[in-house]
């Protein structure tokens, strides 16, 4: 059969009703049932086979932030979060040829309103909408509902085949690889040669990483404290990796790429010390990609950034189509994106999951979750 992402089944049966997990108040997930949602004009109804768990997952559970339901935080709001999943097309909603029942898919997270001046710009991830469903705007995971149930409602500009030869698990990972993509899109589109630091080897550093040497840069260092997730960005592409525990991190990138810096920065890290540390290792006219999500307000080194013409950016989501390039790239074998999938539970055991990746148990780096088949699936890797 060619790779086109279609399942043998030529048609879908689909429940009334099903399961999903809903937020309560914080740090209060439910499994209840619910109707199966009903796509609209330009929809697609995915029947969920896997999603994985994201750290602004652990983020809405816990703070609300940013998920907004109705213009108001999700909590006790019978809102199904997540947001990194892929499934099977189980119906379609009027209008939508583009895809076929029975197709295997993933999906993006954002679907901007399409009529504001950002969505008409391409920066749908920026929609002056947000959050406003009577406007057309939708966030799966974070202003409608997501991944955590069996069925998932996608506008049909979200969908992306699944090559036949990438398993579910894998599929999952594609928002996580396009947001490292859309990272480098913000800043200019990697140039080939150029150098390129990624600071913190977390899931977004670790395929930003895979996605700067697949682009060619060079070098490419990932800086970091555990040598386990160093070990595996060298197995991604990683030139060079960096202990910042045993040594001094802008002196050790400016070693290797010379006094004058690197030309990429992405600062996946998020914390006040690798804010600076990105900026002070950045050559003049460089570029930061900020993609970690900070807590709290920050001091920075402004007067460096001036002095120097280095640009901040900073970046929401996997925008302007970066997961189509993404999973062009894992298609390719590129790069092993499933080098960071370290652990697998069922759908009913998400609470569990969620454990592993909040206390990183075992060195979790991505949680996937699976609706389907995932209790004989553990029974064997228990064995």
């Amino acid at each position: 059969m060619p790779d086109s992402g279609l399942m043998p089944e030529p048609s879908l049966t689909v429940p009334e009703t099903m399961r999903a997990w809903v937020l309560g108040g914080p740090d209060e997930m439910r499994l209840t049932e619910k109707p199966v949602p009903v796509p609209g004009r330009g929809e697609v109804l995915i029947r969920i086979d896997a999603v994985a768990i994201c750290a602004t997952d652990l983020e809405i559970i816990h703070y609300g932030t940013p998920a907004l339901v109705d213009g108001e935080p999700p909590f006790n709001k019978d809102f199904t979060i997540g947001h990194e999943y892929m499934g099977t097309v189980a119906a379609l909603g009027p209008g939508v040829d583009e895809v076929a029942v029975g197709q295997r898919v993933t999906v993006e997270v954002h679907a901007g309103c399409g009529q504001c001046k950002r969505c008409r710009q391409g920066m749908y991830t920026s929609c002056h909408n947000y959050g406003q469903r009577a406007k057309g705007h939708r966030a799966n995971g974070f202003t409608t509902d997501g991944g955590f149930a069996e069925y998932a409602v996608n506008h049909v500009n979200t969908i992306i085949p699944v090559p036949d030869r990438m398993t579910d698990e894998e599929a999952t990972l594609v928002v996580t690889a396009g947001t490292s993509m859309y990272g480098l899109t913000e800043l200019g589109g990697l140039v080939a040669g150029e150098s390129c630091v990624v600071s913190g080897p977390g899931a977004i550093g670790l395929l930003a990483v895979a996605v700067a040497r697949s682009l060619g840069a060079y070098p490419v260092i990932l800086t970091g404290t555990r040598e386990s997730r160093l070990e595996i960005g060298r197995k991604l592409g990683a030139t060079h990796t960096v202990n910042v525990r045993e040594a001094d991190t802008v002196e050790a990138v400016r070693a290797i790429v010379g006094d004058k810096g690197a030309d990429y920065v992405i600062e996946c890290a998020g914390t006040e010390a690798a804010i600076n540390d990105a900026i002070r290792m950045t050559n003049r006219g460089g570029k930061v990609c900020l993609a970690g999500f900070p807590h709290d307000m920050a001091t920075v080194d402004l007067p460096h950034v001036v002095k120097n013409n280095i640009y901040l950016y900073g970046i929401r989501g996997e925008g302007r189509s970066a997961t189509h390039r993404a999973m062009q790239l894992m298609a390719d074998r590129r790069f092993d994106a499933t080098l960071i999938h370290t652990h697998t539970f069922a759908l009913q055991d998400l609470p569990e999951a969620l454990r592993h990746a909040r206390e990183r148990v075992d060195d979790a780096i991505k949680v996937v979750v699976k609706a389907r088949g995932a209790a004989a699936l553990c029974q064997e890797a228990a064995e």
